[in-house]
């Protein structure tokens, strides 16, 4: 069977930055492979076109440019914010407001994103919220394990928990969005847009 639209796919992979012989950052296991539903917005476009027609058993070298994976490091979201919105019952958290460290916020319109702690200061925190892979050009090697159609309650299920970031059943552990996906943050290499 063939990687085509409504497939639920699982794959293993190795995700460098640059090419096969750059930094390791990422790895979807035989035990922790990604499961995603081909063809159902989760993965990054160019990363998907290029598993199209693969089938079981079939190995694969991916290499997508910063503009085809999470595009160039927008200066504009880089940002300071009164320190007054880390607060928690007057309280500010020392602990989690670190350099380094990544913070789950949502925007005014409820959109939830993961931004990294530049800098803490007296007055204002400054604040990354590009993607963490931003910038980069990703390498990926891998190797299809399983290629079958899609079960209606695999599809009704992506669509419920209203997962296009997440990547929808993401095994892998390492990143991605909550419920859909079993990563905690946004560096996965795959598909994690919010």
């Amino acid at each position: 069977m063939e990687i085509t639209k409504n497939r639920m796919v699982t794959l293993t992979y190795d995700l460098r930055l640059d090419d096969q012989n750059g930094d390791m950052i990422e790895q979807a296991t035989a035990d922790r492979p990604l499961r995603f539903i081909y063809g159902a917005g989760q993965m990054l476009p160019k990363f998907e076109a290029q598993l199209a027609g693969l089938k079981q058993g079939e190995s694969f070298q991916i290499d997508l440019t910063k503009f085809d994976a999470y595009g160039e490091v927008n200066e504009d979201a880089i940002v300071e914010l009164p320190r007054q919105v880390f607060m928690v019952d007057g309280n500010f958290d020392n602990e989690m407001v670190k350099v380094g460290n990544s913070i789950p916020m949502m925007t005014g319109d409820g959109q939830r994103l993961n931004g990294i702690v530049l800098e803490v200061g007296d007055q204002a925190i400054k604040m990354d919220f590009n993607h963490p892979l931003a910038g980069e050009d990703l390498h990926f090697e891998g190797e299809v394990l399983e290629v079958r159609d899609a079960t209606d309650e695999e599809i009704a299920a992506l669509f419920s928990h209203g997962c296009g970031c997440g990547s929808g059943g993401c095994d892998s552990g390492g990143c991605g969005d909550g419920d859909c996906h079993d990563h905690g943050d946004q560096s996965c290499g795959t598909g994690c847009n919010c």
